[in-house]
C-alpha cells in the first residue's frame, strides 16, 4: 500500500511539474503504466492504468464529441459520446441537480456532464439540439472513450 502511495504522490508531483512547464504534451509508458498528459485542446484518451484517484489541482477543459448514431426505427437520435476514459459526473456537485435529465431540451453547446480523468475535469457539451430521449451512464461510472452518454432527438 505504502508504495501505491508513493507512486500517486510521484504522479502528482510530475504533473505539477508538467502543469508549471513550458511542454505541451508528455507521454510516459513503463511497462502495464502508461501516463499521457496534455495541454492541447483534444486530448488523446487516457488509459485505465493512468486513472490516479488522489486530489491534484483541478481544471476544466471544453470537450464536444456527438456522433449521430443511426439506427432503422429513429434516425433522428444523436449519441452524444465521451471524449475520454473517466468517472461521468452528471451534475456539477453532489446534491445540486444533473446537467440534463430525459425530456429536457438542450442546445449545441450546452454542458451535459463533466467527465474526470486524474482529477482534470472535462466539461461534455452537446453538438445536438434537441430532446434529450436517454441518458446511457449513471452518475459517477466509469465511461470509455465513445461511450454514448446521452442520446437526443434532434428537431
Amino acid at each position: 500500500m505504502n508504495k501505491l502511495i508513493m507512486e500517486l504522490e510521484n504522479i502528482q508531483a510530475l504533473m505539477n511539474q508538467f502543469e508549471d512547464s513550458d511542454l505541451r504534451e508528455l507521454k510516459i509508458d513503463d511497462g502495464d503504466f502508461h501516463l499521457y498528459l496534455s495541454k492541447n485542446k483534444n486530448n488523446a484518451p487516457l488509459s485505465q492504468s493512468a486513472q490516479v484517484s488522489q486530489t491534484v489541482k483541478p481544471q476544466v477543459q471544453e470537450s464536444t464529441v456527438a456522433t449521430p448514431q443511426v439506427s432503422q426505427e429513429d434516425s433522428d437520435l444523436t449519441a452524444v459520446k465521451a471524449p475520454i476514459v473517466g468517472v461521468v459526473y452528471l451534475q456539477a456537485k453532489p446534491g445540486q441537480p444533473a446537467f440534463v435529465k430525459v425530456g429536457d431540451h438542450v442546445k449545441k453547446g450546452d454542458t451535459i456532464c463533466i467527465i474526470e480523468a486524474m482529477k482534470m475535469m472535462t466539461e461534455v457539451k452537446s453538438t445536438a439540439t434537441g430532446i434529450v430521449s436517454e441518458i446511457k451512464v449513471e452518475n459517477e461510472d466509469l465511461v470509455e472513450v465513445d461511450q454514448p452518454l446521452i442520446m437526443v432527438k434532434e428537431n
